[in-house]
């Protein structure tokens, strides 16, 4: 395995062709394999998806609403040419944004003290 991997830094060292041959098939070949992997266990059925939404958790349900709100309240943000600086700083800081017009930060309350009583 030593004396291959000696020859091939050997072979790219003194040819070009070789190295541009051996740079592609380290990049081509997995990708190659790495998307016909996807095609074959890529199984995107509505029935599938159907059966797995049914059975989907409250908590997951709600989630996914949750998700939705909030991405939309970004987006429109966004649409509006609002500053969202203001969301990193909060993110920074351990902080979550409300929906509330003139009350943006609201510190995450503290969940160490809900512990110590339990």
């Amino acid at each position: 395995m030593v004396m291959a991997w000696k020859w091939i830094v050997r072979r790219t060292r003194e040819s070009k062709p070789f190295f541009f041959a051996f740079a592609t098939i380290c990049g081509v070949v997995p990708g190659f394999i790495g998307y016909g992997v996807m095609q074959v266990t890529n199984t995107r059925s509505d029935q599938l998806e159907s059966q797995l939404r049914s059975k989907a958790r409250p908590e997951s349900l709600m989630m996914g609403q949750v998700n939705k709100e909030r991405l939309a309240e970004y987006l429109g943000e966004l649409q509006r040419k609002e500053n969202t600086n203001d969301r990193y700083v909060a993110a920074l800081r351990g902080e979550t944004l409300t929906r509330k017009p003139y009350v943006r930060i609201q510190p995450i309350p503290d969940q160490t003290g809900k512990e110590q009583k339990n």
